[in-house]
């Protein structure tokens, strides 16, 4: 469930508006602002997601929302199904009248509780609170404040298949010299050492830098033009030289067709996909973390997900966070639902984590502990702003496209005003 582009084929739908009321579906329309209330209820929430990849994914989401106004029947909930690029979507229509009244948002930007876009949900936690992971917490706090419950973590890592590895006599890597020799070694006339994005790029830049020991903002500054970043970068160009990472293929790194059609030996993939994963290649696949760039360094997990924030200049912020409160708070059942029914995620809560049989054995319950063992996530001033100017950097820097310290210095100079502007 990590953001990415709309696979409507994949889907099997497309993207529209669910109202429900009192637990029946009242309405059913592809204008998000469509629909009106109905039955007894007197306020209408509108709700919005983004078109999930997972199946089932967006039934379950309607589900809850019926169970949800059968339980508050005045309140009735529409839910925003959003196709294609949500996050500009989700942007241009907040700037007006139609704007949702809950929303979800992948990379949580500190510059919305600047603006007084968001609501502060703390009064919402109670005693659940300390359920909540640390890292959740501080990623969803600014100015002392949380705006936010997370949803899902998910969890990205590399994948690879055993048989290939263990017929090539390759040990899965521990650095990233010897991820580099194995994906060069490993490349064939037929299947490429590495997939880990159709532009050749990917969290590459991302994984690299924090894997030597350096950071993407570090105490409100850019810091992904430092010494380790610049060392990281130069590194991983390799990759390129060494014509070993697969390209233009059919589907994107967020899914794992790549890996189960032989198409790469390795890939940079979720935890989301594992379940097919597991049903294309058995047990003849393992996870692994992006190696440390060096003996002594450490290796990297990435952590996204999504979510859950309340628009504080919506027209219903106490229905809104009473629905938020409800569905990420209290309902562990659902939440343990939407967490391994719809691909693999590994829940905020500890309590629900514990509970998540699926997450408990085998190949996941391994995953679920590199997570937590060498997770990071993006930084919470990582706005689209700042994330441009890093990816076009980092992206120029990895495929030979000027100099590497130059271009992460130029890169980090435009995003430093832009994380100015999110400072509360």
């Amino acid at each position: 469930m990590s953001p990415r582009k709309a696979d409507l084929c994949r889907r099997g739908f497309l993207g529209g508006s669910l109202l429900l009321v009192a637990g029946a579906v009242a309405a059913c329309s592809t204008d998000p602002a469509g629909s009106g209330s109905a039955g007894g209820a007197k306020t209408t929430l509108n709700v919005w997601y983004h078109a999930y990849g997972e199946a089932g994914t967006q039934q379950a989401v309607t589900r809850y929302a019926t169970a949800f106004t059968k339980a508050n029947p005045d309140i009735a909930v529409k839910i925003s199904w959003i196709p294609g690029d949500y996050q500009a979507k989700l942007n241009s229509t907040l700037l007006t009248s139609e704007a949702p009244d809950v929303f979800e948002l992948g990379d949580f930007e500190t510059g919305l509780a600047k603006s007084g876009q968001i609501a502060a949900l703390d009064d919402i936690y109670g005693a659940s609170k300390s359920d909540f992971t640390s890292t959740n917490l501080e990623y969803l706090t600014a100015g002392g404040k949380l705006y936010g419950v997370k949803q899902v973590d998910d969890a990205m890592m590399l994948y690879y298949r055993k048989s290939t590895l263990d017929k090539a006599g390759i040990k899965v890597p521990t650095t990233f010299a010897e991820l580099a020799d194995a994906a060069k070694e490993l490349t064939t006339k037929n299947t490429k050492g590495l997939f880990v994005g159709n532009d050749g790029v990917g969290d590459a830049p991302f994984n690299a830098i924090l894997s030597n020991g350096g950071e993407l903002v570090a105490d409100g500054k850019a810091a992904f033009a430092s010494a380790q970043a610049v060392e990281a970068l130069t590194a991983v160009k390799r990759l390129h030289a060494d014509n070993s990472l697969l390209r233009g293929f059919t589907t994107d790194w967020w899914d794992p067709s790549a890996l189960t059609q032989n198409a790469a030996a390795m890939q940079w993939g979720g935890l989301w996909s594992m379940p097919a994963v597991e049903k294309e290649l058995g047990e003849d696949f393992g996870v692994a973390p992006w190696p440390a760039l060096k003996a002594g360094g450490k290796p990297m997990v990435r952590i996204g997900g999504w979510s859950c924030l309340v628009n504080a200049k919506g027209g219903n912020v106490e229905a809104a966070k009473k629905y938020v409160q409800w569905l990420w708070i209290a309902q562990t059942d659902l939440q343990k639902d939407f967490s391994q029914s719809y691909g693999l995620h590994i829940p905020p809560r500890k309590a629900v984590v514990a509970e998540a049989d699926k997450l408990r054995t085998g190949t996941a319950k391994e995953a679920v502990e590199l997570a937590a063992q060498y997770g990071k996530a993006n930084p919470n001033t990582w706005s689209s702003a700042v994330r441009t100017a890093f990816s076009d950097a980092a992206s120029k820097a990895m495929t030979g496209q000027g100099d590497v310290a130059d271009l992460l210095t130029a890169g980090a100079a435009k995003a430093q005003p832009e994380i100015d502007k999110q400072k509360v």
